[in-house]
């Protein structure tokens, strides 16, 4: 029964910063309660911790800041934390999140990751978001009906992004400038393809018959 009642924190390194936060951990045990997780609303803060995995977060549903950038994360599942508002995890390995119950959040900072895809249409309060720099998108949606009250929209230096989906196309691009020369902006863009044009050498070929 004491079990059942304990999160389940796998990693050493996650669980240390958490039973080392007297606003989580208010018993002072070596264990975070469900009880506590559930009460608690402020700032998760495990930046830099060397941390893999995040498996517990999901307990914390009124978590409304996370901030756990520059770990090992390859994963991040933070569907749970419907009342999320800030998230920040650049420097990490992820490849993809879902941030679709997460209606709350108004900023995410997420640069410096491998990321692929990212939707933020269902986060409709959002209004800073930085994706760019050492992503690999190919889909970005940011349609979400909010864009003309973003403060900040970052997406540069995403070589093999080309369209991004927002809501209005003459005021993205007006107002929407920290975007790579071959970004366009549209309401419906294309799915993104496998095939790649090679632009390293277009040589012709010379044939010489022997």
């Amino acid at each position: 029964i004491g079990f059942g009642q304990n999160v389940n924190i796998p990693d050493a390194n996650f669980k240390a910063v958490l039973v080392g936060n007297s606003t989580i951990n208010t018993n002072g045990d070596s264990e975070i309660q469900v009880s506590e997780a559930t009460a608690f609303n402020g700032t998760i803060d495990c930046e830099s911790m060397n941390i893999s995995n995040l498996t517990g977060i999901e307990a914390f549903t009124a978590l409304e800041n996370l901030q756990c950038g520059s770990n090992n994360l390859t994963s991040l599942d933070v569907t749970s934390n419907t009342s999320l508002i800030e998230l920040w995890c650049s420097y990490t390995q992820l490849t993809s999140f879902d941030v679709s119950n997460n209606t709350n959040l108004t900023l995410l900072y997420c640069p410096y990751n491998q990321l692929t895809t990212l939707d933020v249409s269902a986060t409709t309060a959002l209004t800073m978001l930085w994706c760019e720099e050492n992503n690999q998108l190919t889909s970005l949606d940011l349609r979400n009906g909010n864009n003309t009250n973003f403060h900040l929209m970052d997406a540069y230096d995403n070589p093999n992004l080309t369209c991004i989906n927002v809501d209005d196309v003459a005021w993205s691009t007006t107002n929407w400038t920290n975007i790579d020369p071959h970004h366009y902006f549209s309401n419906n863009c294309p799915p993104p393809t496998s095939i790649k044009e090679h632009t390293t050498n277009k040589e012709l070929l010379k044939v010489t018959d022997l």
